[in-house]
């Protein structure tokens, strides 16, 4: 393939050249999402294989809901080092190269995802299995920390002028892309291997939510094929040869506070907003429907798939537009909406999807009476907090059920479960309490399977009002992944100079969506557990979405018209 000149203006559409660029590096990071977003997707049974760990007495050390909040924290923790993965391949970029970086980058995606595929879990190798299991979480955090920044930066420096946000937003589809493709390989396996045969049975190793691992390394295959055809990107071929490379691209990033200024802009004016309604609109959702509104995850994923393939061409749509009424406008705007509107919003899912719960939610009257000095605080992000006092262990029982519920000041050692004015028997609602679970049942909320929570019976079955009103809300959230998410790539490569481009724009996405975005799932969780309110998680993302939008309006500078062939 030619080299392509950067700079040169034509008003034709794409070249050749320039369609297989963006082919090759948008399909590339396609894959390394689906690997990613993989195990975000199988949390539930992740956490039930790995980390269901027996104790002395050979029973499981921890509770599902536990173990739930264990496999998010490893799911998080891939996020975590994203940034570090950023600064380590980002000055690799800087110096090196483009192709290349993404090119190994790519490689340890693909390996780690196919070794979780084939790791014995808890049963066969006790504490060693989650450990293993993190310690790949955190190789594909590091590498994926490096793709996105590689990626972006090499569309955007063959992209004409006035073309970059439209040709960059084919990257920004592969996220969605990814998660897309990582549900189907799902509900394909599902569907194949039956329900019971995809988790497994207790304690066995083979399960068939293993296949989607180890699928990857096919798709592995043909990114590595597609990468090793790509030449390095002009604009820094050309500044290489002139040797004009940055000998030291994280003190110039990092250390230069004309440069360092904008980065921290980058992250609070842009990418934390960007991030969270990101999460809130299609990884949070997908959390929301199965394990607050309980829907089945076959329905949930359905769902989430027909909302992303609906609204994922929105992307180049706010992409191309972002070229002509510039960047900053849309990507505020979608923070902004978001944050005005993600509680009704969710509101409307749950009105949709699990009608009785949503009644239930406004009719039943829940109290946990009980001396306030016994109450402590249920925030347990981590989950590795035990409650042990009956007023806690009550509150949490009812918050994992989706049960709102107030506490009551009562006297002192007494610890009473009101429903509806009733008193009901208490015992210890520390894992079940069937009585309590029949008295909020017997007043309105529904049993688990009930008949009038969304569920679709087939991949088509989108026709009837309860299915295709869910799917809608659920599109109105990708539309402002796609308004945030769209023009941020062209933007970030535009307010940074080329020398150190890779390392400048990929830190500040990457704590953003790594640590902003990746801690939502959990935090949020823990949030609306220790409240006892099933939307109370929504403040996470819409406090910081309305702080990006008030910081970016005032303080971010718009891009769109930026030679970004400056070094």
């Amino acid at each position: 393939m030619s080299t392509l000149a950067a700079t040169s203006a034509r008003s034709t559409g794409m070249t050749k050249d320039e369609r297989f660029v963006i082919l090759a590096s948008s399909l590339g990071t396609v894959f390394e999402w689906y690997d990613f977003y993989l195990y975000g997707s199988l949390a539930g049974i992740v956490g039930t294989q790995f980390f269901t760990i027996a104790g002395a007495d050979g029973k499981p050390m921890f509770d599902q809901a536990t173990r739930d909040i264990f496999a998010l924290l490893a799911f998080a923790a891939g996020f975590l080092v994203r940034p570090f993965g950023a600064i380590v391949f980002g000055r690799i970029g800087d110096i090196v190269g483009r192709k290349y970086t993404f090119l190994v980058t790519i490689l340890i995606m693909g390996l780690s995802t196919f070794i979780v595929g084939l790791l014995p879990g808890a049963a066969q190798i006790g504490i060693a299995a989650p450990i293993l299991l993190i310690g790949l979480r955190l190789l594909q955090g590091l590498a994926l920390g490096g793709e996105y920044g590689g990626a972006a930066t090499y569309v955007a420096e063959h992209a004409p002028p006035g073309k970059r946000g439209y040709y960059t937003s084919f990257i920004q589809t592969t996220a969605t892309l990814g998660l897309f493709l990582s549900l189907l390989v799902i509900l394909f396996t599902r569907t194949a291997t039956g329900e019971p045969g995809f988790a497994g049975a207790p304690g066995a190793y083979w399960g068939g939510w293993r296949i989607p691992f180890l699928v990857s390394v096919f798709l592995l295959g043909i990114s590595v094929w597609i990468r090793l055809r790509l030449n390095e990107s002009p604009v820094f071929q050309r500044m290489k040869e002139e040797g004009k490379t940055s000998k030291a691209p994280l003190t110039e990033a990092f250390a230069n506070w004309s440069n360092a200024k904008i980065v921290i802009l980058a992250l609070v004016g842009l990418t934390m907003g960007q991030a969270v309604i990101w999460y809130t609109g299609q990884f949070y959702a997908l959390f929301f429907l199965q394990s607050i509104l309980k829907v089945d995850g076959y329905t949930a994923n359905l769902l989430i798939a027909w909302s992303l393939l609906l609204g994922t061409g929105f992307f180049l749509v706010f992409g191309a537009l972002s070229d002509r009424i510039g960047r900053k406008p849309i990507i505020l705007a979608g923070c902004l909406i978001g944050a005005l509107t993600l509680f009704p919003i969710f509101k409307m899912i749950s009105s949709n999807a699990n009608p009785a719960l949503e009644k239930a939610y406004e009719t039943v009257k829940v109290q946990v009476v009980a001396d306030p000095a016994s109450c402590g605080d249920l925030f347990n992000p981590v989950g590795t907090r035990v409650f042990t006092a009956p007023c806690d262990t009550a509150r949490a029982f009812l918050a994992q059920s989706s049960v709102k519920y107030s506490t009551v000041p009562g006297p002192a050692g007494a610890v009473k479960i009101v429903v509806n004015d009733k008193e009901v028997p208490y015992t210890d609602a520390k894992t079940s309490n069937p009585a309590i679970t029949a008295a909020v049942q017997a007043a309105g909320y529904p049993k688990p399977g009930d008949a009038g929570i969304v569920k679709m019976s087939n991949p088509f079955d989108i026709f009837r009002p309860q299915v295709s009103a869910t799917i809608g809300l659920l599109f109105i959230l990708v539309i402002y992944v796609t308004m945030v998410y769209g023009p941020i790539a062209a933007m970030l490569v535009e307010l940074f100079p080329t020398r150190i481009r890779y390392t400048s724009m990929s830190l500040p996405y990457h704590i953003g969506n790594g640590w902003f975005g990746g801690l939502l799932p959990a935090s949020a969780f823990a949030i609306t557990a220790a409240s006892g309110d099933i939307y109370a998680g929504l403040w996470y993302p819409v406090i910081f979405a309305a702080i990006t939008a008030v910081v970016g309006f005032f303080f971010v500078p718009e891009t769109k018209d930026v030679d970004i062939t400056k070094t």
